[in-house]
């Protein structure tokens, strides 16, 4: 049996969102059949994407001003509502179903979560809380993640940090998240489909009132790799994991996520599909 307090670290750098959706995938279905350990993946996106939630509607997205932008769009295999991936660092945990970290319903698994998440940010100088609240108290419809606060996840002076979302499946639980480090957090508006062009600017400006990046909350910029240390440290720290390092997947892992790009996340017949 593979020791739950033993983990993998994974540090991929930068892909496009289809391939880091394959990554992500690939390492849950490995982490469930025992293949490999449990798993803890840090990665970044280029060029920068759209990622739309399990069952969110292609209807939200705005393509003219995705491709003036040169944004790209993937569909993520977790639920949510939208997130636009540029300047942030993404973390993964792909774990057995059973593992202690996760035991219980998704709430209380996003809960344990998210206190390392806050070890890590503590770390950097941020202090940041993960409250339970009613998910979607801003309306279901909304299409932008960062708007709207869901259960334990982050926020620094009541405006959202981290964004995470969590799926279970293959016998294993993935989750994801994402922490905007810097830049413009209202971008997104300029990726989704408004009916006028003021709606786009009342969203706008509702998304900069509820949500942050990391440089805005300590008001000073950090460093991805920072980013990166302080969160091993947190998950260290609060989980008393043991971390083997690895600079890439397994042959069979990257054999699979190129499939599953190809085959899937690549594709409008996915991306599309709601």
């Amino acid at each position: 049996m593979i020791s739950d307090l033993t983990w993998r670290l994974l540090i991929t750098g930068t892909n496009d969102g289809p391939m880091n959706m394959a990554i992500d995938q690939a390492i849950m279905e490995a982490v469930a059949e025992e293949r490999v350990r449990p798993t803890l993946r840090f990665y970044a996106w280029q060029p920068p994407c759209l990622s739309l939630g399990y069952m969110q509607h292609i209807a939200d997205v705005d393509h003219v001003q995705m491709a003036a932008r040169g944004w790209s769009l993937v569909r993520r295999m977790t639920g949510g509502r939208a997130i636009l991936h540029t300047d942030e660092l993404t973390y993964s945990v792909a774990v057995k179903a059973g593992n202690p970290i996760v035991t219980g319903d998704i709430i209380q698994s996003y809960r344990n979560l998210s206190r390392a998440l806050l070890s890590g940010l503590n770390r950097l100088g941020a202090a940041p809380q993960a409250d339970k609240r009613a998910d979607g108290r801003h309306g279901a419809r909304n299409p932008v993640c960062f708007e709207v606060p869901s259960h334990y996840e982050i926020t620094i002076s009541d405006k959202k940090l981290i964004g995470s979302a969590q799926v279970r499946k293959f016998g294993a639980v993935l989750q994801h998240g994402s922490l905007p480090l810097g830049g413009d957090i209202t971008r997104i508006c300029d990726a989704l489909a408004f009916d006028t062009d003021e709606q786009r600017e009342i969203i706008r400006k509702r998304v900069q009132r509820r949500a942050t990046t990391l440089e805005t909350a300590l008001k000073h910029p950090v460093t991805w790799e920072a980013a990166v240390e302080a969160m091993i440290e947190g998950f260290q720290d609060i989980f008393a994991l043991t971390f083997e390092h690895s600079d890439a997947l397994t042959p069979e892992e990257q054999a699979r996520a190129t499939e599953l790009c190809a085959e899937q996340y690549a594709t409008d017949a996915w991306n599309a599909r709601f």
